[in-house]
């Protein structure tokens, strides 16, 4: 009778398949099929009125000589200045921004340009919290020396309340929009697998105003109606699927 021997090698690889095989079989079985799901993005939105606006108020002053011409542009920037301080608007709210020193010139036929003068802009910021003084601030800069109403902006101070009912709304359009997908597929729809929020804008409404000093009539207070602005936010969610019988 011959005797038949195993190598090392043989024994040991024969011992390893013994202990791989129900190994596998553990693995195998902690791995679980991933569960169907429908994604959806939806968007939702709602109206708020603004309660505060922004100002830019523009001096402009001209003189023979830089130094002339800013003094003056100082003067009356102080007096408008002063002027929005006396319809309620606090100091912390005023500020002024892009000054600037220009020369003017007079172009001649085959000399150099020559020139004639200086002139200094100046811009005055200012932060209008409660909306019905908006026509006042403008009523009285424009009366106190002030050339210019550069621009005039409408914004929310408080925008928290409208951003969660737009959110709400968001997920509720994304949740029946999933199930209209659920339904047509044959199965119904699950939880909410996970959801994320997109970033959202802060309305800012910018009337279409270039206020000229002599364009105010007298005695007639400058009319401000703020409106509505539109706050949207979107969403990405995923739901699970449930397969139909």
């Amino acid at each position: 009778m011959r005797a038949r021997f195993l190598s090392p090698i043989t024994a040991v690889l024969v011992g390893l398949c013994g202990v791989v095989t129900p190994l596998s079989a553990q693995n195998q079985a902690i791995i679980a099929p991933e569960r169907p799901s429908i994604s959806v993005q939806a968007q939702g939105s709602t109206r708020i009125t603004p309660d505060r606006a922004t100002i830019r108020i523009g001096v402009q002053t001209r003189g023979a000589t830089a130094a002339t011409a800013s003094a003056e542009n100082a003067r009356v920037a102080q007096l408008v200045i002063a002027a929005i301080k006396a319809v309620g608007i606090g100091a912390e709210q005023i500020s002024t921004v892009n000054y600037s020193v220009n020369p003017e010139y007079r172009h001649i036929e085959n000399r150099s340009p020559e020139v004639t003068g200086y002139t200094v802009h100046n811009t005055v910021v200012v932060d209008v919290r409660q909306i019905e003084q908006v026509g006042r601030v403008i009523d009285a800069s424009l009366g106190s020396g002030a050339n210019m109403i550069n621009s005039l902006d409408f914004y929310a101070s408080n925008t928290e309340e409208a951003r969660r009912a737009a959110l709400a709304a968001a997920v509720q359009k994304a949740r029946l929009d999933a199930e209209v997908i659920a339904r047509a597929a044959g199965g119904s729809l699950g939880g909410l697998a996970e959801a994320s929020v997109g970033a959202y804008m802060i309305p800012m409404r910018r009337e279409n105003v270039q206020m000229m000093r002599g364009d105010m009539a007298a005695n007639a207070p400058t009319p401000v109606e703020p409106g509505t602005e539109l706050l949207s936010v979107q969403v990405t969610t995923r739901w699970y699927f449930v397969p139909g019988n």
